[in-house]
């Protein structure tokens, strides 16, 4: 049965996708069969015509996925706001029922599903109806959480951990972005953080980076069965 995990943030902005496209590497440099999920995009480009979520992409070049942009990502809009403001500017509002279906169809294709989310665990997906931690819940998964690892972060992690928890919502690691090694601050907060949640910071990345500094057992283990509700 297919692994999965979900990578939320403190916020847009975080590095979600740089860091998604790192751990999806890392799986398939090891040899397994891993794969990319997205439920909704905004801000995707227009060329030719046509819309490019341009965090799959990214993600699929970078990692070497070969699946189809179109099974990556079930909802596209162009307007560069979140998805609950995005669908009701342009039509085609998310449908939780799309989702779990396109989250399954791209469960069949690999034996690690890694899922994106769109800015941070309350982000709106449809207003009055789904925020981020629906789209969690519904497919059963735990969560990494990206945050940049300057000033702010240990009050932003702490307070996505405490909240993710309250809707029972597992929390397998935080990961660091844009972290400076032998920085004071930001050696700090890695610890505060682990410290003061129990929650093990797994990576820290630094800017740039083109390999992830984890053993991919250990980044394989943090994945688990869901369960689509």
């Amino acid at each position: 049965m297919t692994k999965g995990i979900f990578v939320t943030a403190t916020g847009t902005d975080a590095g979600k996708t740089f860091v998604t496209a790192l751990l999806v590497k890392k799986l398939r440099e090891a040899g397994l069969n891993a794969g990319y999920y997205k439920a909704a995009l905004s801000g995707a480009q227009r060329k030719n015509g046509k819309l490019v979520p341009g965090d799959a992409d990214y993600v699929k070049r970078i990692a070497g996925v070969d699946t189809p942009l179109e099974k990556m990502v079930s909802y596209v809009y162009e307007t560069a706001v979140s998805p609950h403001l995005a669908s009701e500017l342009e039509g085609n509002p998310v449908e939780l029922d799309r989702v779990k279906e396109d989250y399954k169809a791209a469960c069949s294709l690999h034996d690690y599903i890694t899922v994106e989310g769109s800015g941070g665990i309350l982000c709106p997906i449809r207003r009055g109806t789904y925020m981020m931690e629906d789209l969690i819940k519904a497919m059963g998964l735990g969560v990494l959480i990206v945050a940049p690892a300057g000033l702010g972060t240990i009050n932003d992690v702490i307070l996505t951990v405490e909240y993710a928890r309250s809707r029972d919502i597992p929390v397998k690691g935080v990961i660091l972005n844009w972290f400076h090694q032998g920085d004071t601050m930001e050696e700090d907060n890695r610890s505060f953080i682990e410290e003061y949640t129990g929650v093990p910071v797994v990576a820290c990345v630094k800017e740039g980076e083109e390999d992830i500094a984890m053993k991919a057992d250990a980044l394989a283990a943090l994945y688990q069965e869901g369960a689509v509700k």
